[in-house]
């Protein structure tokens, strides 16, 4: 667990240690605050496109060589990024690294397939998303840290050195889950046919978009949160790393109960509590910053009971979904990864073309959610699923 949690966080400090130095690189790079946010953006489809390509490649050649590829990857964008000179070209290199920071994600939740299923895939699920809560938590206030000594630029280079010392980690530390008689070996035509039969899968369709939408209000709230608390309620970079790190507190709070209430409901049935008070929660945050009711403190109660309740519920739609594709686990957790990036990517620029402020931010995560809701209830009906799939055997090395 701490192996693969030390691979998933890539992704989350990737995305999470710049967000303190975002008005500082609009100023030096002579830019717009939406075009920096587009930076971001590049990341999350770097995210999401990296895990398209990286999934099939882990079902075809096991598990490490395509992870010890893309941390490499991640590695030479994050070195470019320091000298990058201008918006454009460090956009093109989010991108980059993004593609790289995919490898960590869809390779843990991958190997979490090989050897767990059912609520043995959920509960240890709970366990990695406390790593994908923690990071945030970390990202920023590290980011911080690190602006008080150098420029926005030395925080590519704390993400340089991080990869760069996951690569001995990965062709070490980690076992191969995926013995070659398991392997798919069928190419691309068998990697597009996997994909369509994925795709065609009704329950598998929605959950992917669920968990995507789901995780579009955490995007959303990544993309504004250094704007609407620094500039609109004048917090400094310090403090806002503290503010920031008080909603990801909620995130893992959540997902270390989650393996408790898995004791009495299947995953299904949290998932659906989860996204309604979900969906409730980010209403509420909409009346409260139209209105102006309590200030930061108003926006941040129905931001915090947002989080706890997608806490609740990422980690139980893949394990629901992974659990009807355990034969192509890497190509599933690919479509899973690639969607919740992706749609992030979609939604999270709202927050700058809405205006950048407390009303826009929370528009954009009420949005995500109430879609989420949506598609839930109308295209998954997890009322109907019955989850009868039994936890695999736990290998003696894990």
């Amino acid at each position: 667990m701490l192996v693969l949690g030390s691979f998933i966080a890539l992704g989350p400090l990737t995305i999470d240690m710049y967000l303190p130095a975002l008005p500082t690189i609009t100023g030096e790079l002579l830019t717009t605050d939406a075009a920096v946010q587009l930076t971001l953006t590049g990341t999350l489809l770097g995210l999401g496109l990296g895990q398209l390509v990286i999934g099939p490649l882990a079902d075809r050649y096991g598990r490490k060589r395509p992870l010890i590829a893309g941390v490499a990857v991640h590695v030479l964008a994050s070195v470019l990024c320091i000298v990058a000179p201008n918006v454009a070209v460090l956009g093109g290199l989010r991108l980059l690294q993004g593609l790289g920071a995919a490898a960590g994600s869809v390779i843990a939740m991958a190997i979490v397939r090989d050897l767990y299923t059912g609520r043995a895939a959920a509960t240890l699920l709970s366990r990695l998303i406390l790593v994908m809560g923690a990071a945030p938590v970390l990202a920023p206030t590290l980011g911080s840290w690190v602006l008080a000594f150098t420029s926005w630029r030395g925080v590519f280079g704390v993400l340089a050195l991080y990869s760069l010392l996951l690569l001995p980690v990965a062709a070490r530390a980690l076992p191969e889950t995926l013995p070659p008689e398991r392997r798919v070996t069928s190419g691309v035509v068998g990697t597009l046919r996997t994909y369509r039969h994925l795709l065609r899968d009704r329950t598998f369709l929605g959950l992917m978009f669920v968990a995507g939408l789901a995780m579009s209000a955490v995007m959303s709230y990544v993309s504004g949160a250094s704007f609407v608390f620094q500039e609109q309620f004048g917090l400094n970079q310090q403090q806002f790393g503290l503010a920031f790190s008080s909603g990801a507190i909620w995130l893992i709070l959540a997902s270390q109960l989650n393996p408790v209430l898995l004791r009495r409901f299947e995953p299904h049935q949290l998932l659906l509590g989860a996204i309604a008070m979900a969906a409730a929660a980010g209403l509420l945050m909409v009346a409260v910053a139209v209105s102006g009711v309590g200030g930061l403190f108003g926006v941040l109660v129905p931001l915090w009971l947002v989080l706890l309740s997608v806490g609740f519920g990422l980690p139980n739609a893949p394990a629901v979904a992974l659990a009807r594709h355990g034969e192509t686990a890497g190509t599933a957790a690919a479509l899973l990864g690639a969607t919740q990036f992706g749609v992030g990517a979609l939604i999270s620029p709202l927050v700058g073309v809405l205006g950048n402020d407390a009303v826009a931010m929370s528009t954009a995560i009420a949005a995500g959610l109430v879609l989420s809701l949506t598609v839930l209830v109308l295209v998954v009906r997890p009322w109907r699923l019955v989850d009868d799939s039994e936890p695999a055997p736990v290998p003696a090395a894990a």
